[in-house]
């Protein structure tokens, strides 16, 4: 990885930010109808939601990006010389990434398949 990728993944990260991203993508709850029989409401207010679960996530993800960002850069520099923790560092982002990329997928193809389902 050369020094300007790094700084071209550090700026494309800082533009895209997995909080704002969830908040304009959240449902609305009031237009859901629940059948109360089988649930148990006060049991589904207190869960968490499926939204703020991948809010979390992605978030999760964002913070190991960042951390190998920085990781990287202090190897770069010379402020450490612990090749170890940067690759492991690194790993664990680029590992996290691609489930996270592997979900969006899974997310998108039966968010399709519902589409497809006729009424």
């Amino acid at each position: 990885m050369s020094v300007e990728s790094i700084g071209s993944q550090k700026n494309l990260i800082k533009n895209y930010d997995a909080n704002s991203w969830a908040k304009n993508t959240e449902l609305n709850s009031k237009n859901l109808r629940l059948d109360s029989t089988d649930i148990n409401l006060d049991e589904l207010k207190s869960a968490r939601s499926f939204t703020d679960m991948l809010v979390e996530s992605m978030s999760k993800v964002n913070s190991l990006q960042t951390d190998a960002n920085s990781a990287i850069e202090k190897l770069a520099t010379g402020k450490t010389k612990n090749i170890h923790e940067t690759m492991l560092a690194v790993e664990k982002a680029d590992i996290a990434f691609k489930t996270m990329n592997q979900i969006r997928s899974k997310v998108i193809d039966a968010y399709k398949e519902v589409m497809r389902m006729q009424v």
